[in-house]
């Protein structure tokens, strides 16, 4: 048992999310769950900022119910709901502002553990760590967690932070924390595993009642199938603290009865396959001749269709989600029966950011005795936009809109944010996964001759806000007769005065610039990403890397570096 709870503890809780996120959210009777939750044996209360009154709820039930003593509440921060949309915030300043806020809505309740809704891809993950950990340095409040993180995630904040506890999605539906090694090292370290949605969510906990297998079990044990799907998972994983959603008191009630459930041999035995950490099946004969999976992962843009191709050339078979359609699971199914029916050489070449991800392709190649290859491009971020631009400019021949990237779902479509969000899911892969070889392939870009040598003009650094030129303009424009660009991100700017001032300045250059609004980017124009000097060069004839970018500060520099260019401040 986790330190976290006492042992005398239900490992049940109450996941309160819904009692007002609903569509018609009824306060009266989400206190009266709440209380019923309470006379029931229940101590853990799972709630969040994010989820509007769920927090002032949940005290004024708890203080009506004389349980406040012994709660123990779990709350999250880092989670804005724009027009109902979930959009993590994981800055340092967020996370203390919505703590702040929770306590003001809980009026004196204290915070038990307090979590990281969600990693926030625009956030460097060890400043929202960081800022996790300085609100127990700070005293508000008692423990700090994770929820909804992969293993490299959790690792590298046990590093940063005292986390006691990480919350994830598990159940009978989704084992991806299993499979993807988070349980097992929480496990390893002593931390509470919290399980939320697990009954599968709102979409599927009703099936439950179609499964065979629990309806025949909870019948004879005098439970429900849903009663005993939750019994199931706490009696597979000692670490594990359950903590479904409900919206009335006999639904809280039930969850209760499950935590005091037990299961007897048979019921084990029919079950806890079904919740079981996965182990890859052993080898049982020696695989077919020249037989063997090359899985070859990494971040968009990082080179896997080519390194694929390559592979397709000595004679492997390609398996691609986007060429084929469907999932990633699809996918597998496709190799399992490939497999079945002749063991052969295939190659994969799809992100599979997780481990959980690619340990499904392993465990399809070892029940075959068939080898994998994992081949890893490695490759920076910098360098992985500047190659989704190229390829979104040889597909389309321009930038894509906010609305046409936020439409799209092909790899010529990818927007910034999507690109964000891999990086920051991404685990690297490593031995341990059950790969028979692997290889780290650094990427490196082919030096290029074509093209003539340009200037690369950042607004602030030769026009001042006014559109008037600089002290420094004329030095920076450079030698006459050389290509120029001009370029930047002017939101609330007329377009026109825009470029009338830029031909003030010069006739002949270009002048590129995003008009997009604050924010997260939704674009690839708003420097530094590397847009709107790619569009130039490859319009202009442009050899970025005998060119050079005049800038303002570091993220120029940065640009700069990314696109191959010299820098001058």
């Amino acid at each position: 048992m986790a330190p976290w709870l006492d042992p005398e503890e239900l490992r049940i809780g109450l996941g309160c999310m819904r009692l007002s996120t609903d569509p018609e959210p009824d306060e009266s009777r989400a206190i009266d769950t709440i209380r019923a939750a309470v006379e029931a044996g229940v101590t853990v209360f799972d709630t969040a900022r994010a989820y509007g009154d769920n927090e002032r709820w949940l005290a004024s039930a708890l203080k009506a119910a004389g349980a406040t003593a012994r709660a123990r509440v779990v709350t999250k921060g880092g989670m804005r709901r724009p027009e109902g949309r979930w959009m993590p915030d994981g800055r340092g300043i967020a996370l203390r502002a919505d703590c702040e806020e929770s306590l003001a809505a809980l009026d004196g309740v204290p915070i038990d553990l307090y979590l990281l809704h969600a990693p926030d891809p625009r956030t460097s993950w060890s400043t929202s760590v960081r800022a996790l950990a300085g609100l127990v340095d700070q005293g508000l409040v008692r423990r700090v967690g994770l929820s909804n993180v992969n293993r490299k995630q959790l690792d590298e904040a046990l590093e940063l932070a005292p986390i006691a506890a990480v919350e994830v999605s598990l159940s009978i539906f989704d084992d991806e924390p299993l499979r993807g090694g988070v349980v097992a090292r929480c496990e390893e370290r002593g931390l509470a595993v919290i399980a939320h949605s697990p009954l599968g969510g709102v979409a599927r906990a009703g099936t439950l009642s179609r499964d065979a297998v629990l309806s025949e079990e909870a019948a004879r044990l005098g439970a429900t199938p849903q009663e005993l799907a939750l019994a199931a998972l706490l009696d597979a994983h000692p670490s594990i603290v359950a903590i479904p959603g409900a919206r009335r008191p006999e639904t809280a009630r039930s969850a209760a009865r499950a935590a005091r459930l037990q299961l007897d041999e048979t019921a084990r035995a029919r079950l806890r396959p079904r919740l079981a950490a996965p182990s890859l099946a052993p080898r049982t004969a020696p695989p077919a001749s020249g037989a063997e999976v090359v899985l070859v992962m990494g971040l968009q843009g990082s080179g896997k269709s080519d390194a694929a191709g390559a592979w397709v050339a000595r004679g492997h078979e390609r398996l691609n989600r986007d060429a084929r359609g469907g999932t990633l699971k699809d996918l597998n199914k496709v190799l399992e029966a490939a497999l079945a029916e002749r063991p052969r050489p295939f190659v994969l070449d799809n992100t599979y950011v997780t481990r959980a991800q690619r340990r499904d392709v392993i465990e399809v190649a070892h029940a075959r005795g068939v080898p994998v290859r994992g081949i890893w491009l490695d490759i920076s971020m910098a360098q992985a936009q500047v190659n989704v631009v190229l390829r979104m400019l040889d597909a389309h021949g321009r930038l894509l809109s906010p609305d046409e990237l936020k439409r799209g779902k092909g790899p010529t479509q990818l927007s910034p944010n999507s690109l964000f969000r891999t990086a920051r899911e991404l685990e690297p892969p490593s031995h341990d996964e059950g790969f028979d070889t692997l290889e780290r392939i650094a990427f490196q870009r082919r030096p290029s001759s074509a093209g003539a040598p340009a200037r690369l003009l950042a607004w602030d650094a030769v026009l001042d806000a006014e559109g008037r030129p600089t002290a420094d303009a004329q030095r920076a424009l450079g030698p006459p007769g050389t290509r120029r660009l001009v370029f930047g991100w002017k939101p609330d700017a007329d377009a026109a005065q825009l470029a009338r001032s830029v031909v003030a300045l010069d006739p002949e250059a270009r002048f590129l610039h995003c008009p997009h609004p604050a924010g997260p980017p939704v674009c690839w124009c708003r420097p530094p990403l590397p847009g709107l000097p790619l569009l130039f060069a490859r319009e202009a004839q442009v050899d970025l890397s005998c060119s050079t970018l005049v800038g303002t500060g570091a993220p120029h520099r940065n640009l700069a570096a990314a696109l191959g260019c010299s820098y001058e401040e």
